[in-house]
């Protein structure tokens, strides 16, 4: 049984590489200029002209790689989230996580208005630190002394501090001067138009040292899926894993969030996509779950940056199309139940 779910996992991920390659290979053909699949690749390999290494290299790669990197740490993310609730509609924007991160944002902006330079690096701390202050009000609020935190308070708790978090982030966008402010409003959108490299390397720990750390709870999110009582009775420290799982999900989708700017549904849509394929194990679902997140985000910014061209409008908008009527789908489908 868990050879063929192995099996399946691999299979699953083989195609999803696959449908993550192609839509790269034409994110980077996707453009004012048009550059052939063959050139693209001769670009890669150091065979392309300087005009095409320049828009590669410089303009459309690293914006490829932010939403590679940042589509995998949102679809985990949101996995992390719905196991620690045992809540399918769970997820960082849902939750006010990204409210917070944006909090966070607007008071780097107030201290450093230049988002290219070596100062970009500190900028996932600071979302991270207005997440982690999001996610403390939302446990303080949906904690219940002798019960622990509650699952199905989380998200309306959550919900109340999103819209406290944005009311601050509307505040602070305010006292901006027009070009900052102008960046601030199309952050919000999740517009991942002019992203640089210092960007990717600011994005690339926070991925790399997080996933392995994550994927070595899979057991301890499994547990969570039998009730609280059943994980403690199997050894599992449920408040404290619990604590320890939402410290890393705050941290994935934050850093992700600080680069892509505020895109919702990724975490809600992506697991729930992966539960389908590979099943509710979470040492199958969390990597399958980075994947999709993957495709959505790659996909939903070349579909913006190609249908609506010259006019290209931010990802964030492609990604709340999909989700939003997916989140009134499944409140619809928890009613009838």
């Amino acid at each position: 049984m868990f050879q063929k779910r192995k099996q399946k996992m691999r299979k699953v991920g083989f195609v999803l590489l696959i449908v993550v390659l192609i839509t790269i290979l034409y994110g980077l053909n996707t453009g004012s200029l048009k550059i052939a699949p063959f050139d693209v690749i001769k670009t890669l390999l150091g065979q392309g002209t300087d005009i095409w290494e320049m828009i590669l290299f410089d303009y459309r790669l690293p914006r490829i790689c932010i939403t590679v990197l940042a589509g995998f740490g949102l679809g985990v993310a949101g996995a992390i989230f719905q196991g620690i609730t045992r809540n399918p509609l769970a997820d960082p924007g849902v939750l006010g996580i990204h409210a917070g991160a944006g909090v966070g944002l607007m008071i780097y902006m107030t201290y450093f208005t230049s988002l290219n330079t070596l100062p970009a690096l500190t900028i996932p701390l600071f979302t991270f630190a207005g997440g982690i202050v999001a996610a403390t009000l939302i446990m303080l609020f949906a904690y219940e002394k002798g019960k622990g935190l509650l699952p199905n308070r989380l998200l309306l708790v959550g919900i109340a501090i999103a819209a406290g978090f944005n009311a601050v982030t509307l505040y602070l966008s305010l006292q901006l001067d027009e070009k900052t402010y102008s960046f601030a409003a199309s952050w919000l959108l999740g517009n991942i138009w002019g992203r640089d490299w210092i960007h990717v390397y600011a994005l690339l720990p926070w991925i790399l040292l997080l996933i392995p750390i994550v994927y070595m709870k899979s057991k301890t999110l499994n547990s969570f899926s039998l009730g609280d009582s059943l994980a403690m009775s199997i050894g599992t420290r449920v408040n404290d894993e619990r604590i320890k799982l939402l410290g890393l999900a705050v941290a994935l989708s934050c850093a992700s969030v600080a680069m892509t700017g505020g895109i919702g549904f990724i975490g809600l849509v992506a697991p729930h996509i992966a539960r389908r394929l590979v099943g509710p194990a979470h040492e199958y679902l969390l990597p399958i779950s980075g994947l999709v997140g993957v495709v959505i985000l790659v996909l939903s910014d070349t579909i913006a940056r190609s249908i609506f061209e010259p006019s290209a409008i931010p990802a964030g908008v492609i990604v709340s199309a999909i989700g939003a009527p997916y989140f009134l789908y499944l409140l619809f489908k928890a009613k009838k139940y």
